[in-house]
């Protein structure tokens, strides 16, 4: 299989560093080309599943503004312009939670959208967490820090209390990597 070719590329609406709309002109691997195709520039994020050194996985209760109610959450955040993924999962947790971890793995690269960009997700699980300064984080929400069991993190993954995808996907990914 080819991978489309992008021949050229229209700005719509640049908005902010959140959000950029382009129109692109590519080409599919039989010749046809689309004049139109419709394109999302949003930052790229991480995801960490954090995991205390007494086994208690850090998430929060919060509200965000596109998620009915109250959800449940991972630590996350979006890159800053040259930022290592790893770096930026660090300095999240940090600022979020007051936490630093021992151990670190990166869980993959995952482009939001295949078709439309919209940035990359980067999950990473975070292992041997200690608490070691004040949360100093400048998010918009109101929140809680919890301190779960892997047994109570995994019934809140089933019924659906993480209510947005990337969170639930971290969490996912993080739970097959731990023993």
């Amino acid at each position: 299989m080819q991978s489309w070719k992008t021949l050229e590329r229209r700005t719509l609406l640049n908005h902010s560093k959140f959000l950029v709309v382009e129109e692109h002109t590519v080409e599919l691997p039989d010749g046809r080309i689309i004049a139109d195709w419709p394109w999302i520039i949003t930052p790229d994020y991480i995801n960490v599943t954090a995991v205390t050194e007494e086994g208690l996985f850090l998430c929060f209760r919060q509200t965000k503004y596109c998620v009915d109610g109250v959800s449940l959450a991972v630590v996350g955040g979006y890159l800053e312009p040259g930022e290592d993924p790893l770096a930026a999962a660090k300095r999240e947790l940090r600022e979020e939670t007051g936490y630093e971890a021992a151990e670190w793995l990166a869980l993959g690269r995952f482009p939001v959208d295949g078709n439309r960009g919209a940035g990359v997700a980067y999950p990473f699980l975070a292992t041997g967490a200690r608490r070691v300064a004040e949360i100093d984080a400048d998010d918009l929400e109101e929140q809680e820090l919890l301190l779960l069991s892997r047994a109570e993190i995994e019934a809140a993954l089933d019924a659906g209390e993480f209510k947005s995808l990337p969170w639930a996907a971290a969490v996912a990914l993080a739970l097959r990597r731990i023993i």
